[in-house]
């Protein structure tokens, strides 16, 4: 017995040794891809077409950008950096005109909701418009895909319905696996032929249709603003997507979960709470605004979000307060 009391107790120091080992790795790894780099000033650097990620890390290495190779690789593996979602027309094209290894300027899009976002690889002094062609043509390739494949019940009519119903998806959407049930909680509602009260479609009014950022947070007085797109004046979809979509909100728009869920609201932890009647809704929001009520001040809500502590939120069925 008293070996075997012997043997849990060199395993479980065995354990904590790894655990210690693997907490100390972890913030050495955070610590050197955060604190500034070696150089003293900045260089560019011309990277191959078709350079691999061990190929991109030993060129910077050699060219002393980064100390470490494999603190680089892994760092780049875990993070992942693409085109961000949810992004209007013009904050893409700002990007793009920020890009100093793109060439020229970039016409505007002809529709919101016309590029897709994704990791592009493009050569040095490759020309913007030609970037702006490819988002193109890859989100008309990605919709048509998801059109194909949505499901026969959808009360939508025609694939720019899908995208800008995928549009409202991606603004809401916080999480991963929550795109499909918001997606229904939408549907749910155009087939009822209830408001969306989709708190986005109302900032993209009040902010030109994304040429501009609102930097507060919405008021009752702005759910009245007179425009198309506020989903609390008028029923069904705005007349057009409020941002690009990606492939998952694509997705979950086209192939929304079965649930006869009507609202849902921040529930203060990066996701929300789903209800199907409004009293239970009315109980969520009061749940979230106890939550907020508790966290320390500057916590919740942010710039252009509206908090459900406010006025309007009683009804909504948009997110509130999203971090």
């Amino acid at each position: 017995m008293l070996g075997f009391v012997g043997l849990l107790a060199r395993a479980a120091a065995t354990v904590t040794l790894v655990l210690v080992i693997a907490a100390g790795a972890g913030y050495w790894l955070y610590r050197d891809v955060t604190d500034p780099g070696p150089l003293a000033a900045t260089r560019t650097i011309v990277i191959p077409a078709h350079t691999s990620l061990a190929g991109v890390a030993s060129l910077l290495e050699q060219q002393g950008v980064i100390r470490h190779l494999r603190a680089f690789e892994i760092a780049a593996t875990l993070s992942g950096n693409g085109v961000p979602e949810g992004l209007t027309n013009p904050e893409v094209l700002a990007l793009l005109r920020a890009a100093p290894a793109l060439d020229g300027d970039a016409r505007p899009p002809a529709a919101e909701g016309d590029l897709l976002p994704d990791t592009y690889f493009y050569e040095y002094g490759e020309l913007r418009q030609g970037m702006v062609e490819r988002m193109e043509r890859a989100m008309s390739h990605a919709l048509a895909k998801a059109w194909a494949e949505r499901r026969p019940d959808l009360p939508l009519t025609t694939a720019e319905q899908l995208v800008t119903l995928a549009s409202l998806v991606e603004k809401e959407a916080s999480r991963e696996d929550e795109r499909a049930r918001i997606a229904a909680v939408f549907v749910n509602r155009l087939r009822l032929g209830m408001p969306l009260q989709s708190d986005p479609t109302v900032i993209y009014a009040l902010s030109g249709g994304g040429t501009r950022k609102l930097d507060r947070r919405l008021t009752q007085a702005d759910l009245a603003v007179s425009s198309p797109y506020n989903t609390y004046a008028a029923k069904g979809l705005p007349p057009g997507p409020i941002d690009n979509p990606g492939i998952a909100a694509l997705l979950a728009a086209a192939r929304p979960a079965f649930t006869d869920e009507l609202y849902f609201v921040a529930d203060g932890n990066g996701g929300h709470t789903f209800a199907k009647t409004l009293a239970e809704h009315y109980r969520n929001v009061l749940q979230y605004r106890h939550s907020l009520a508790t966290q320390p001040e500057g916590e919740a809500g942010a710039p252009g979000h509206p908090a459900a502590d406010n006025s309007a939120a009683g009804n909504r069925s948009g997110n509130q307060g999203r971090p």
